[in-house]
């Protein structure tokens, strides 16, 4: 077998589902696999937005197939919403952008294999700002049909798989990527195939009528997602669901920048936090179009643009970048420490 090569350098120990499926079928189902979901999950996708599409304002759009773990994090947080699953995390935010859904529920960064979701050109692209954000424990089950007998394969999203790699090799299970968690579970139920079982949460196993044959599979001992929610700038709050959850108290600033690739750019740039006392607790670099002579950040700050410390430093960021744009001011979630 010569499956395709896997463009994540730290995933690098799966193969990708399609090459799986033509070894064991003698033809490639790519295109059927990656645009769209399997038969159980289909039925779920198509009822829930049935309901979405009655009362578009109450919905809340995330990537993935019902059962995944933006549809729990919703559940979590939004209560009262009504979940609205999309392919991609760029059909999540055109939902929000079309009125199919009030807001969209996007992970971006995960405890044990850091970036998900690519912010620096979904959230500038889409005009949605960062409303609020949600820390899920996640917790990774080995799901697989009754009778299923010895499992030789995994299938799950390339972010679930690198979160369990060594757990992965250390029972010698082979890896294959899939779009989504909650998808792959929803493909091992539908085929029922012989040594196959799937990474997905407990919820996505309850969906799709799996067994769960090992819980909380992980390779650290603490396993967080953070998601933001996203919504038109615009939005009056009092029309869409309430968030449910304990806050810090605290403020939190989400912002995106451009420096050139200059000596000392980045420091003169970023100074004005540390003279004024505001913790930046998150900084990202990523290149700035194809000349690769500027660098674009993503940049999580404590506070807000209210506040007279957080205002001069950004006074002293905007004097020293090609651009600045506030992604978001909400309440923080949890604490930084």
């Amino acid at each position: 077998m010569k499956p395709e090569t896997a463009f994540i350098p730290r995933l690098n120990f799966y193969i990708l589902w399609s090459s799986y499926l033509s070894d064991s079928d003698g033809k490639s189902n790519h295109t059927d696999m990656m645009d769209d979901y399997s038969a159980s999950a289909k039925a779920l996708v198509a009822e829930m937005q049935a309901k979405a599409a009655l009362s578009p304002t109450k919905a809340v759009a995330f990537q993935g197939a019902p059962g995944c773990n933006s549809n729990i994090a919703i559940q979590d947080l939004f209560p009262d919403s009504l979940p609205l699953p999309c392919f991609s995390f760029a059909d999540a935010l055109m939902a929000v952008k079309e009125g199919r859904a009030g807001r969209a529920m996007i992970p971006i960064e995960n405890s044990l294999n850091g970036r998900v979701a690519d912010m620096h050109f979904l959230l500038p692209e889409s005009g949605l700002t960062i409303q609020a954000e949600y820390f899920l424990p996640i917790n990774h089950c080995l799901v697989a049909p009754k009778g299923a007998g010895k499992i030789t394969h995994v299938l799950s999203h390339p972010q679930a798989l690198g979160q369990c790699r060594h757990w992965l090799q250390a029972h010698n299970l082979r890896a294959l990527a899939h779009a989504d968690t909650a998808g792959a579970a929803a493909e091992v139920a539908d085929r029922k195939q012989a040594g196959l079982a799937a990474l997905s949460p407990a919820l996505a196993a309850k969906l799709y009528g799996l067994e769960i044959l090992e819980k909380g599979i992980a390779d650290g001992d603490t396993n967080i997602t953070r998601f933001v929610v996203l919504a038109e700038a615009d939005t009056a709050l009092q029309d869409l669901p309430p968030i449910r959850q304990n806050l810090s108290g605290k403020m939190m600033t989400s912002l995106l920048f451009t420096v050139k690739n200059t000596p000392s750019a980045l420091l003169n740039a970023i100074k004005g936090f540390g003279d004024n006392q505001v913790n930046m607790t998150k900084l990202e670099s990523y290149q700035h179009g194809a000349s690769f002579s500027a660098t674009q950040f993503y940049a999580d700050v404590e506070g807000e643009p209210s506040e007279d410390n957080v205002a001069r430093a950004l006074d002293i960021l905007q004097e020293n970048a090609c651009d600045l744009r506030i992604l978001g001011v909400y309440a923080q979630a949890r604490p930084r420490q």
